[in-house]
């Protein structure tokens, strides 16, 4: 009995890790490099949207800034309207959160 129960509490451990894992996986994360048309900080600063034109495709995407080492170089006007920037971002429904943002030139 005890063999049962214990065979029968891993399997559910291990279902419910496996369903973490595949919700987890569900964001898309992508590779874009395009120029910076608009720039908004939030009143608080602790975050910011960047509309980024795709050089590739000439679309417009909205990303949004949450790391304090890019919120940095935004105030400090290091990263201005008109840069060339690489992002890797991840997509997660109607959301695009930065997970890479830098000049394509360095700095």
């Amino acid at each position: 009995m005890k063999k049962i129960l214990s065979i029968v509490m891993v399997m559910a451990v291990m279902l419910i890790s496996s369903l973490t894992v595949v919700k987890t996986a569900s964001a898309e994360e992508l590779k874009m490099t395009g120029t910076i048309t608009k720039i908004e900080l939030a009143a608080d600063g602790k975050s910011a949207t960047a509309v980024l034109k795709d050089s590739k495709t000439e679309a417009s995407v909205t990303i949004t800034i949450t790391d304090d080492l890019t919120l940095d170089k935004f105030k400090d006007k290091r990263i201005v309207e008109g840069d060339e920037i690489r992002t890797k971002y991840e997509k997660s429904g109607d959301t695009n959160t930065s997970k890479m943002f830098k000049k394509t030139a360095g700095c």
